[in-house]
Order: C-alpha cells, then sequence, then structure tokens
C-alpha cells in the first residue's frame, strides 16, 4: 500500500460495460500515489473525505491548478497518467472504468467525441456525484433487483458524462480561479455562520443572479449546498476525531439540535452520525 495508508478496502462490481470500483483509505498522513486504471476510460469521484482534503495530480509533485470544491471528480482517458494526493484521514471514491464500445452497443448510442476523449482535471456535477453515490450502494447489494438498478444508473451516468455539449449560451459561465478561490476562503472562514449572497456575489463583483448562475455552474452546487456540505465535512471530521456528544457537534457545526443535525446528517451521507461514526471507529 502507498506510505501512510493504514488501510485499504476494495468493492467491485460491473454493469453495462462499466467496471465500478469503490475505495476507502484510512490514511495516517499525506499521501501521494499514482492512481489506478490507468490503461482504461475513468471518472474518479470523491464520495467521503473526512479530516481533510484530497486531490487528482498530472505529476506526483505538481499540485491540482484548479481550486477545491466539494465533490469534485475527475474524467481521464485511457493511458493517461494520473496521481491522487490526500491529508485527509479517510478517503472514500469511486472509480467507473468504461468500455465503451461495449456500453455504447449496449445502450445502442454513440458518444460525444471531445466528451469521451478530452480529460477533466477536476469539476463537479451533482446529478453525476448523487448517481454515483447511490451505484456505491448497490455494489455489494446482494438483491436481484440491483442489477437492473445498476444498469439504470450506469446509462444515467454515461448519458450526463457524454452527452453532446450544450449550445453557446445554454449554460451559465463558471467563476474564473481567482473568483471562486476568494468566495471558498470567505466561506470556509465563516464557517458555520451566516453568510449573506449579496457578500458573496460582491467577492466576485457579480450581481447575486449572476454569482448564483456562475457558482454552481463552477462547482455543481448552489452556494448554500456548498456550504451545508461544507459543515457536514466538519461535522465528520469532529465525530471522527473526538469524542464530543452530538449535542456539541451539532453546535459547533451550527445546527439547532441534534435532531436537525441528525437528520441533515443522514439526508446528505445515508447513515446518522452515531452510526456513521460507530462505522468508523470499530
Amino acid at each position: 500500500m502507498p506510505e501512510n495508508v493504514l488501510s485499504l478496502a476494495v468493492a467491485q462490481r460491473a454493469w453495462n460495460g462499466v467496471s465500478v470500483e469503490i475505495s476507502e483509505y484510512h490514511c495516517a498522513g499525506h499521501v501521494v500515489h499514482p492512481l489506478r486504471h490507468q490503461t482504461e476510460t475513468r471518472l474518479s469521484v470523491v464520495l467521503e473525505e473526512v479530516g481533510g482534503r484530497c486531490e487528482p495530480r498530472l505529476r506526483e509533485d505538481q499540485p491540482c491548478p484548479i481550486a477545491y470544491m466539494p465533490r469534485h471528480m475527475h474524467f481521464a482517458p485511457a493511458g493517461m497518467e494520473m496521481w491522487g494526493s490526500a491529508d485527509a484521514r479517510i478517503v472514500k471514491d469511486a472509480t467507473l472504468s468504461f468500455d465503451l464500445a461495449v456500453l455504447g452497443e449496449r445502450l445502442a448510442t454513440g458518444f460525444n467525441a471531445d466528451a469521451s476523449t478530452a480529460p477533466r482535471l477536476r469539476f463537479a456535477d451533482d446529478r453525476i456525484w448523487t448517481l454515483v453515490r447511490l451505484l456505491s450502494d448497490a455494489v455489494n447489494d446482494p438483491d436481484p433487483s440491483a442489477q437492473l438498478y445498476g444498469d439504470g444508473l450506469v446509462a444515467a451516468i454515461a448519458a450526463r458524462l457524454f452527452a453532446d455539449p450544450p449550445a453557446p449560451g445554454a449554460d451559465a459561465k463558471g467563476l474564473a480561479p481567482h473568483q471562486l478561490q476568494r468566495v471558498i476562503e470567505y466561506l470556509n472562514a465563516h464557517l458555520p455562520g451566516r453568510v449573506e449572497l449579496a457578500r458573496l456575489a460582491e467577492l466576485a463583483g457579480l450581481s447575486q443572479s449572476q454569482f448564483s448562475r456562475a457558482f454552481k455552474a463552477s462547482t455543481g452546487m448552489a452556494p448554500y449546498r456548498w456550504q451545508l456540505d461544507a459543515r457536514i465535512r466538519r461535522a465528520q471530521a469532529l465525530l471522527i476525531d473526538t469524542s464530543a456528544s452530538l449535542d456539541d457537534v451539532a453546535e459547533a457545526t451550527g445546527f439547532a439540535d441534534a435532531v436537525h443535525f441528525g437528520r441533515t446528517f443522514r439526508k446528505l451521507t445515508g447513515a446518522t452520525p452515531a452510526a456513521w461514526r460507530y462505522d468508523r471507529k470499530n
């Protein structure tokens, strides 16, 4: 295993010409390692990062040039070398390796040439992330219906990932890297407190409506959802790194009480805070 990786759990399954590998790393320090499946066309999606962040790299010693965003992913064509870097305690990701010929035949469709061959180093797409999260939950599901369920999810992921690009002007233009960095730094500095949309728009030099569209185009999330996701990630770090009660974690991350915190945590992660903590400490 790579240096500073304490344990690695891997689960695999295939649907519709797509091999799905779910990996969960537990780390004790900075980790840099070559990513797997480099001979295949693949999409790698970060499902969890607790106690720090991870990033894709083109070179072992070259940090990712694209600003951090929650629920990030990268796409690489076959033969492209990629590295993973992490300072997180726990990283869980899903790698989908595509046999485009088989997938295209089964779905009776072709794929946009640029979308299927052009690398995308770091990007966010909330729809793809949600579909991949559901797919990861089905990897170890023995129920016979899980096959049809996974086939449908893979078809939906491929349709969105390899779709023809939208017509000019159809999608909002994203924030420039310096705008996004300024806004993200502000959001992080003010977690878990109240943040005004007007202030974020002012930092980017845009109107509120322009900013909202541009922020979602850059991160795949509305500003409120980004902030909520960041609060949950902070809660996860507290759950695994401290013995704080759920009431204390709720207060530290800006929730009214443990009930509200638990409901939101389960909605975003699929597990209650207590169950999530138990699974990762035992």
